[in-house]
């Protein structure tokens, strides 16, 4: 196991001959050198992997019997120094019956053999011709090379010093009602090992894949998959040596189908996530029952991660995939703000626009839930309020925008009332501070919720979920409103949202909506210098790819500061230092510890992923928790 519990898992194809055991173990013992060279935890073999699964009546004959104890023999003899856990299939005699098993193996030594439990006996499978099933076998041991070793399906592999379990099935096993995993699952295992001996149909590895992927969602857990590959008979059937890891449903690693050569894949899973999401989910099954665990020895070294760390967790690499979340996104902002609409006989929206992203993403999200409703947009009600840092081309891009669209745009220009209130509370103008900024935030608010009044209409919210967790928001300014359409959704992926409805606007729309997005992000409070704005949000707070992912894997993944900081470095080793990294992530724990308060009284707003910070739904906590102590180890 490596820093921060991440455990690597290899899954191996190797190039076999049929019944040939002895041919055999000298290409796993090739596989085998490379997962020790490359630092694995567990080398994961394909089902009857020593024997190859398509010997057919061969398997009942003493000749290969003796062999594939040989055979297994000399793979127990030239591991001995190997820290990698091995674990091969291959035929095992038991009390006079035949059974299709696992074996596990490590320094030389076997530490348990599990048999399959169910035996596919359908079309293109017969093998109850051949293998019992060890379904109820539990508590058992068989002798082999003078030790007596655990046999059974009641076995599960615990590394020492952690809390790390391992389960193993075999191909069918999962495709059961109830599979073994289940059962290992429920009982403490996070990683799933299944031997398979798969044949290759139009369209079923796309069903394996579907199964794994479900099987690992459901118990929280990673789950390996090595399918024999194209050198077993093909009388009947051909294999495709379809290999594959899979971390609570998500694919890390997949190997190349119908390959003429060996293969090996790695992944490194992350079981410290693993425990973090089943301590979490109240509904997941924690059972004690009467399973046998056996220890071995974690390898305990240091390797540089092989795992892909997004640097964007919130924003799909893939360009389709984009799109659909996107839209997905879109429609949830849509279809929460409808609903609340829908609790009002005349529905009206105010909406404060700046020109910046936030606003200008409610304001699109507002109009098509008009248009879904069939309400007229002018009943949507957009006010613009220039305060002494709003700059020529935001107040042009807001005009233009509303007059593409042919909703009236009210102007109120701030600067007075701010100055009034500064006066009152004998504030200097030339002071351009917190009270500053503040009174401008404020009065805009006041403004929105006035006019909602007047109009008996809602103001909708602009504020995204990167600002609510910085807390980059005036309390009881922009802070509040009565429904905020952009509460879930993050920065980094504001802006995608946006440049999708762009891409599908017609040109004069599209051409503002890209000019928006071109503009730096900023609250536009103290004064430009030659018409430019000089208060950048990200210049004071820090980039917004930082935050969102520090906040992604501090909320979702539930890493601490090291395991953050260690990650970011990782995913941003071509953009920013660590000097860098720690400075802006220091920033984000005490910005998201200290402005708790602000969040347990946001308005309400649509979720629409897996990190929310509402008070009533997603994300409590005290106010008052130092961050001081997140910060240090232990």
């Amino acid at each position: 196991m490596f820093k921060y519990g991440f455990v690597r898992i290899a899954c191996a194809v190797p190039t076999i001959k049929i019944a040939d055991p002895l041919h055999n173990v000298e290409e796993h013992l090739k596989l085998i050198k490379k997962a020790d060279e490359n630092k694995s935890d567990i080398i994961l073999f394909p089902e009857l992997s020593i024997t190859s699964y398509s010997c057919g009546d061969i398997f009942h004959n003493t000749n290969l019997k003796e062999k594939t104890l040989l055979a297994v023999k000399k793979l127990l003899d030239d591991t001995t120094d190997i820290k990698t856990l091995i674990v091969f299939g291959a035929p095992v005699v038991f009390k006079n019956k035949l059974y299709n098993t696992a074996i596990v193996s490590q320094n030389g030594k076997i530490l348990g053999i599990i048999p399959k439990s169910y035996i596919p006996n359908y079309g293109e499978f017969y093998e109850k011709r051949w293998f019992e099933s060890g379904l109820d076998l539990r508590n058992e041991n068989i002798n082999l090379y003078g030790y007596d070793i655990p046999f059974g399906r009641d076995i599960l592999f615990c590394m020492e010093n952690s809390n790390i379990k391992i389960g193993v099935e075999i191909c069918e096993d999962l495709w059961a009602i109830m599979p073994p995993s289940s059962e290992y699952a429920i009982n403490g295992a996070l990683i799933l090992l299944n031997l398979s001996a798969s044949d290759a149909l139009v369209t079923k590895d796309e069903y394996r894949k579907l199964l794994v992927k479900t099987q690992s969602a459901k118990t929280i857990s990673a789950y390996a998959y090595a399918n024999t590959g194209i050198f077993e008979s093909t009388t009947d059937m051909v294999f495709d040596g379809s290999s594959f890891i899979f971390e609570n449903g998500v694919e890390l690693v997949s190997t190349e189908r119908f390959s003429l050569e060996s293969q090996i894949v790695f992944a490194d899973v992350d079981t410290e996530f693993l425990i973090y999401e089943r301590s979490r989910m109240t509904t997941f099954e924690n059972k004690n029952s009467e399973l046998r665990n056996i220890a071995f020895k974690p390898r305990n070294e240091e390797a540089e991660l092989i795992r892909n760390i997004d640097p964007l967790p919130f924003v799909p690499k893939d360009k389709k995939t984009l799109e659909e979340r996107t839209e997905e996104i879109f429609n949830i902002q849509v279809c929460g703000l409808i609903r609340r609409l829908k609790s009002f006989k005349e529905p009206k929206a105010v909406i404060g626009l700046s020109g910046g992203l936030d606003s200008t993403l409610a304001f699109l999200v507002v109009i098509e839930a008009f248009k879904r409703l069939a309400l007229p947009l002018t009943d949507i009600y957009p006010l613009t309020m220039p305060g002494f840092g709003t700059t020529p081309k935001t107040l042009s891009n807001v005009k233009k925008l509303c007059q593409l669209y042919g909703i009236p745009l009210e102007i109120i220009d701030i600067k007075k009332i701010s100055k009034e209130v500064f006066k009152s509370i004998g504030h200097p103008l030339d002071k351009t501070d917190i009270v500053f900024e503040n009174t401008q935030a404020r009065a805009r608010t006041y403004l929105l919720m006035m006019k909602a009044n007047q109009l008996g209409g809602i103001v909708v919210g602009t504020g995204d979920l990167s600002e609510i967790a910085l807390g980059f928001c005036t309390y009881n300014g922009d802070h509040m409103s009565m429904y905020n359409v952009n509460a879930g959704v993050p920065k980094t992926l504001v802006r995608f949202i946006i440049e999708r409805k762009a891409i599908q606007a017609e040109y004069r729309i599209k051409k503002i909506l890209f000019d928006i997005l071109e503009q730096p992000i900023s609250p536009e409070l103290l004064p430009p210098q030659n018409g430019m704005i000089i208060q950048k949000t990200e210049e004071k707070i820090g980039p917004y790819e930082l935050h969102d992912f520090f906040l992604y894997n501090f909320v979702r993944m539930g890493y601490d500061y090291e395991k953050i900081l260690f990650l970011s470095s990782i995913a941003f080793k071509d953009k920013y230092n660590k000097e860098t990294l720690e400075k802006w992530l220091k920033v984000f724990f005490n910005r998201f510890f200290k402005n708790q308060w602000k969040r347990d009284c946001v308005p309400g707003g649509p979720k629409v992923g897996s990190v929310d910070l509402s008070p009533r739904s997603s994300w409590r906590m005290p106010s008052e928790i130092n961050p001081e102590s997140f910060l240090k180890k232990g």
